[in-house]
């Protein structure tokens, strides 16, 4: 989830160091492939079991299990640190990455593929985390607090243009292979594309990253590192009211979580079992095209709206607009339209409250979480709650709905958006929201990595 696809601007390890070559000619690079490692674990993944007919409890269980490298990332993140450069951290993680795309060429041609494709996607995911890590760090270490702030825009609008390929172009790929040769071999095909496309991605980023040196590698130590994480989540425990903080990220995103992993299986569900009965072509056309782009207006205008009312009075608003994706699938499963620009406008306006509704939480850590000593790794241990939080309620979402049955299970999704809203009550709340950017940088982080 995770963090964002940027992390509060702050000092790196050493002097910002400015980049030789114009920053767009890698941080587009950098961001497109950390979105795509990131979609192709969390999203691509359980479309694709569900084509291959594995249960929607299984599919929420294992991937749900994989976000839980996004979740701690953050307990690991001190110690690369200790690395002399972030640039190779970065570019290992990403040759690493199309390593395991490869590997899950071979693992589908296997007997045992749903285990040999789970035991790849775990190294793809905590690679993949690593990656994030290295590139948030390399960002900050090789540009002045100016050049971050002007291009903080471009890396959510590549981490969400990874999205538009994933879904928009490779999803509908595969659902056009999968009538010509088969499901197994269609989806061979697809990760081989991916592993050739991230091997060129990765050596191409190995000639134009900044090569920016953390100089203070030499002075860490292991022991040294291990005890100020210590300090920092002492310090993150103390603050005042933040189990009750802890409790109300968890329940923000516990509708959510559960919606986003059942509801594109539910498009995909044959009509005959509660589904309706969408082609992964259309799955992905949907979500690549019109979900993306609504999920990003939502975005931008929740977060200029959380600025002009200040966090504060913004949030009943923003927790409700949270339950619009949760209502809208209960209406699909009401109503079972056959009509795909039916189907398309119901996505587009889910996604459109989602993306109006998480700038809320992506504030709340900023600016009531975060605030202190250490406020920079505090936001990430926030991030990693609301991650859990989310990956919690992914997990369980498919017993859930097993038990329940699709219509129920959307109904029940929205009632378990009540406790945010009561908690919302009792939680410490800034008086102020940031300045708009700040919000539309915050709101650019996409749904599944904070998934």
């Amino acid at each position: 989830m995770s963090s964002s696809p940027t992390s509060p601007a702050g000092p790196a390890a050493g002097q910002p160091v400015r980049a030789q070559r114009s920053p767009i000619r890698w941080v587009s690079s950098l961001y497109f492939v950390q979105g795509m490692q990131f979609f192709v674990v969390m999203l691509i993944a359980g479309l694709m079991f569900k084509n291959m007919g594995v249960s929607n409890d299984q599919i929420a269980r294992w991937t749900g299990l994989l976000g839980l490298a996004w979740a701690f990332k953050p307990l690991w993140s001190p110690f690369l640190e200790l690395a002399r450069s972030k640039k190779l951290i970065v570019v290992a993680g990403q040759y690493t990455g199309a390593v395991g795309l490869a590997l899950m060429v071979i693992a589908l041609q296997l007997p045992m593929w749903f285990a040999a494709s789970i035991a790849v996607l775990f190294l793809l995911a905590y690679a993949s985390a690593t990656h994030d890590i290295a590139c948030d760090g390399l960002y900050m270490a090789s540009l002045d607090d100016k050049q971050q702030a002007a291009y903080a825009g471009w890396q959510g609008a590549f981490f969400n243009a990874s999205k538009f390929l994933t879904l928009g172009g490779l999803l509908v790929l595969a659902g056009h292979l999968e009538r010509g040769i088969g499901v197994m071999n269609a989806w061979s095909v697809i990760f081989a594309l991916l592993s050739v496309l991230l091997f060129v991605l990765a050596s191409y980023n190995a000639y134009a990253l900044p090569g920016a040196l953390n100089t203070d590698h030499g002075d860490l130590t292991a022991t040294g590192v291990l005890r100020t994480l210590r300090e920092v989540i002492a310090d993150f425990l103390g603050k005042p009211g933040i189990w009750l903080s802890i409790l109300f990220i968890v329940m923000f995103r516990f509708a959510e979580g559960q919606v986003q992993t059942i509801g594109p299986l539910f498009l995909i569900e044959a009509r005959d079992k509660g589904g309706l009965g969408l082609t992964t072509e259309q799955v992905g056309g949907i979500y690549g095209t019109v979900g993306t782009a609504a999920f990003l207006a939502g975005s931008i205008v929740g977060g200029y709206f959380t600025s002009w009312l200040s966090l504060r009075r913004a949030m009943p608003f923003l927790i409700v607009a949270m339950a619009v994706p949760n209502a809208t699938f209960y209406y699909l499963a009401v109503t079972m339209p056959a009509d795909l620009w039916h189907v398309g406008f119901a996505v587009a306006v889910e996604m459109l409250g989602y993306g109006f509704g998480f700038v809320g939480m992506i504030l709340y850590i900023m600016q009531a979480v975060a605030p202190g000593r250490y406020q920079t790794a505090h936001y990430a241990l926030g991030s990693g709650v609301m991650q859990l939080g989310f990956i919690l309620s992914k997990t369980i979402s498919g017993d859930i709905q097993v038990a329940m049955g699709y219509e129920h299970f959307f109904l029940w999704t929205i009632a378990c958006g009540a406790p945010a809203l009561i908690l919302l009550l009792f939680v410490r709340m800034p008086g102020k929201s940031s300045a708009p950017t700040v919000a539309a940088s915050g709101a650019a982080e996409p749904v599944e990595r904070t998934v």
